[in-house]
């Protein structure tokens, strides 16, 4: 029996060591073990058992860093060459030279024909100044064509020369209309003829000559290709400074007087005024790539005399740009004015018998040749 009681009491303290090396694990709490060495009794209690989290490894990442390489094979030169920094100005300017060619040649041509040769110069200066609320447009044109055909003296195919100066002033920077003055200037450089008579000229320098002045608005579109001019109030002058021309009341001047014997009693005047209404209008586009349209009207009519008889003038030109410097050139021009008077009729003393009537004057002119923008 006590050999009994030792064995019972030697399996109990083997397991209360077991028990006691499980407590790390937070099994029994320590005051419960007190009571159990206290008792001969075994007692059995919930063991919770943790399981340890598995230490997070530190991956190292590394990084790869690229040597810069500097190379200039790839580099290409400047297309223009490097300027230095400028002021920027208020002005544009324009300068522009061309010269057209047309030619036709026969060698034994069963067809017929005669050899011929045309050339045609046209030069254009502008001098435009734009800043904020203010705009100054001026421009210079000067054309003039010949024409040589075989067993005939030259003539003159293109003449022109044409100044013109506008004012604007426009009340903020968005509006693209403005309060604008004109002024025109047109005339020709030399004498005119109806060919073949040589020995009567129907036109000279300033013979005739236009000044228009007024003021209106007008409206410029962003790139200036598109401009309408509009002026209420516009004074036309005409100048026959030829007193020839002027004694036959051309170009719309008062004639000079005459006796029953042809004798001159008063000459004619040499300047004609008028006041009217006045609109012109240029527009540019591109209709195709290297193919420009140009298109320039005015319209002007006179409240004195004749109030809604409009004298127009319309010229429509066509560009094909070859390159930077060929050029083809095609353009028409239409003139309809009541002062010039066609088929005149006089007596033999120069009195005019029939004043004549107006006409439709038309021109067309088409050209190859060399455009030059410097």
């Amino acid at each position: 029996m006590l050999k009994n009681s030792y064995k019972t009491g030697f399996l109990t303290l083997l397991l209360i060591l077991c028990e006691l090396s499980l407590s790390g694990q937070d099994t029994i709490p320590p005051s419960r073990l007190i009571d159990t060495l206290a008792i001969d009794t075994t007692v059995v209690d919930t063991v919770v058992i943790r399981r340890l989290q598995k230490k997070i490894k530190d991956i190292k990442r590394g990084v790869t860093l690229n040597t810069s390489v500097i190379s200039f094979k790839k580099t290409k030169p400047l297309d223009q060459e490097y300027q230095k920094f400028q002021v920027p100005s208020f002005w544009q300017g324009i300068n522009l030279f061309g010269i057209n060619f047309s030619q036709a040649a026969f060698v034994n041509w069963n067809a017929g024909g005669n050899n011929s040769v045309s050339a045609l110069g046209n030069v254009r200066f502008e001098r435009n100044y734009k800043f904020r609320y203010l705009k100054w447009e001026n421009y210079l044109e000067m054309r003039y064509g010949l024409n040589a055909q075989d067993n005939q003296r030259l003539r003159k195919t293109d003449d022109a020369l044409r100044l013109g100066s506008t004012f604007g002033y426009r009340k903020d920077t968005i509006t693209n209309w403005y309060v604008s003055v004109k002024a025109n200037f047109n005339t020709q450089f030399s004498n005119g003829y109806k060919y073949p008579n040589r020995e009567v000229p129907i036109s000279r320098f300033m013979a005739p000559g236009y000044w228009f002045m007024g003021g209106g608005t007008s409206y410029v579109s962003k790139g200036n290709k598109f401009n309408l001019y509009l002026s209420p109030i516009t004074q036309k002058l005409t100048f026959v400074l030829d007193q020839e021309l002027a004694n036959q009341g051309a170009f719309g001047v008062q004639r000079a007087t005459f006796d029953a014997d042809g004798n001159i009693l008063e000459d004619g005047k040499n300047v004609f005024l008028e006041l009217g209404f006045f609109v012109s209008n240029n527009w540019e586009t591109e209709v195709y790539k290297n193919m420009a349209l140009k298109h320039r009207l005015s319209l002007y009519t006179d409240y004195l005399r004749n109030f809604g008889s409009i004298d127009v003038d319309w010229e429509l030109s066509i560009d094909l740009r070859v390159n930077e410097y060929i050029m083809t050139n095609i353009a028409a021009q239409m003139i309809w004015d009541k002062d010039i008077l066609f088929n005149t009729v006089t007596d033999g003393n120069g009195a005019v018998i029939d004043p004549g009537r107006p006409k439709v004057q038309l021109k067309q002119l088409l050209g190859v040749g060399v455009s030059y923008n410097f």
